[in-house]
């Protein structure tokens, strides 16, 4: 049965739901929350605790007042709150709850990155988009289920369907419930996460900012769409490719102060992040413009992986040659496109990809330790569908890459059923063609 869309099946109430965890730009010091209420609702507070056993928590726990916002949506009214829970330990425990004194939430725990390098993991979602309640759900919660002790996620943009629409972003909060408010998240916006004002210019969905607190420190004019993390011996960085694709002047922005962070970088480790991908997955397009700018940079600076999303495909390579011998390495960034959602398009097998799946929901891990980084693909169903590692070299030079795709599962690279059915004969033998290409090279055949 059909959900009637004027119905709001997610209405806003005294007691705070759609909390969630975020990272700030000093993650071993500071985390930050949001979460929503009923408009009524006029107080934001936090009560912060060292975790400990027992369930004294409010005698010890430590109050920091919020900010709030009152947001007319398409079915509601609520008001959206967030905080920032300072003057933390570095590699520490926390107990918090949120409220107003009367109408809390339950205790939750979290935990502050490390001052210095440390091993972390990471999970990272592509796409959700579509049908979060019913076919993401089993994206975050199963990724939940395998790495419960992952740091914090990461989404690559389109977290939803239609920018203005509080249902679907009540839908997302649904699938992943208390995830959200005990494993701290990134994201980037996608250009599903940007509408169109009066005028027509593109403009950052009106929940984008209440929903979350991510970090201010980008170029202006991009608060908590670019910034950057710097996590136990990593930076973190996020682009918003959606506004970088709209606007010249955005995408100027964005290279400058990109280029400011790559080139001063303490880090043994950069990993970037954004929606659109620099090398694309899917047949037929092609982001020239990204590419142009931003790949001759992430080469220079040694940027070690790019993590993307927007093609509804899998697709995981390098622009470069890997070197050969028992060493084999490579001099550029690892580039990844995944979805996690349930929306599929046809894979274009170009040349950059070296691993591929179509019509397949997944989600990935990220390990890093020391001078290594592993990195494990999953289908949704817990099966291990790709990886690789990369080990960074003493006294520098490229990183050894090693490819660990598993050999024992096959790559899934059938038609979705919607191209199956529409696809002419012309296109489906296209398809066969480029299959066999593709097959061809990864078998190490070349052209006659």
């Amino acid at each position: 049965m059909a959900q009637d869309p004027g119905r709001d099946y997610f209405p806003p109430a005294p007691v705070p739901d759609r909390i969630i965890l975020n990272l700030t730009e000093r993650p071993a010091e500071r985390v930050a929350v949001s979460w929503r209420t009923s408009p009524v609702v006029a107080r934001s507070l936090v009560q912060v605790a060292l975790a400990d056993p027992s369930p004294d928590l409010e005698e010890n726990a430590r109050t920091i007042a919020g900010t709030s916002k009152t947001l007319l949506t398409d079915l509601n009214g609520a008001r959206f709150h967030s905080a920032v829970m300072d003057s933390l330990r570095p590699a520490t425990q926390y107990a918090y709850r949120v409220g107003d004194s009367t109408h809390w939430s339950e205790w939750n725990h979290f935990t502050t990155a490390a001052m210095d390098a440390a091993p972390f993991s990471f999970l990272y979602f592509g796409d959700a988009q579509n049908d979060l309640k019913s076919l993401w759900s089993r994206a975050i919660r199963g990724a939940y289920a395998r790495m419960p002790d992952a740091d914090f996620l990461l989404h690559a943009g389109d977290l939803i369907n239609r920018s203005t629409r509080d249902h679907e972003w009540g839908e997302w909060f649904y699938a992943g419930g208390w995830i959200h408010a005990v494993t701290p998240a990134i994201a980037t916006p996608g250009n599903h996460e940007y509408g169109r004002d009066t005028a027509g210019i593109p403009e950052l969905s009106p929940h984008w900012r209440p929903t979350f607190a991510l970090p201010e420190n980008g170029p202006a004019g991009f608060a908590e769409t670019a910034y950057s993390i710097d996590y136990q011996g990593a930076r973190i960085i996020s682009l918003d490719s959606p506004a970088f694709l709209y606007d010249s002047t955005a995408a100027d922005a964005q290279v400058a102060w990109l280029e400011g962070l790559l080139a001063e970088n303490p880090n043994p480790w950069t990993i970037v992040f954004m929606h659109h991908p620099v090398f694309s997955s899917k047949l037929g397009r092609d982001n020239e413009e990204l590419r142009t700018r931003l790949e001759p940079l992430f080469v220079r600076y040694g940027v070690d992986l790019v993590l993307q999303g927007h093609d509804h495909t899998y697709g995981r390579g390098t622009n470069l040659n890997v070197g050969e011998g028992t060493r084999p390495t490579v001099d550029g960034p690892i580039y990844v496109v995944s979805v996690s959602g349930p929306k599929m398009y046809d894979a274009g097998l170009a040349d950059w990809m070296d691993r591929a799946a179509s019509n397949t929901q997944l989600y990935q891990l990220v390990s890093v330790s020391g001078d290594s980084l592993e990195y494990t693909a999953y289908t949704v169903t817990g099966e291990r569908y790709d990886a690789f590692s990369l080990y960074r070299q003493p006294g520098g030079g490229p990183n050894v890459y090693v490819d660990r795709a598993p050999e024992e599962t096959p790559e899934r690279l059938d038609l979705p059923p919607r191209y199956e059915r529409n696809y002419s004969d012309e296109q489906r033998e296209e398809y066969r063609n480029r299959f066999e290409a593709y097959r061809t090279r990864k078998r190490g055949g070349g052209p006659d």
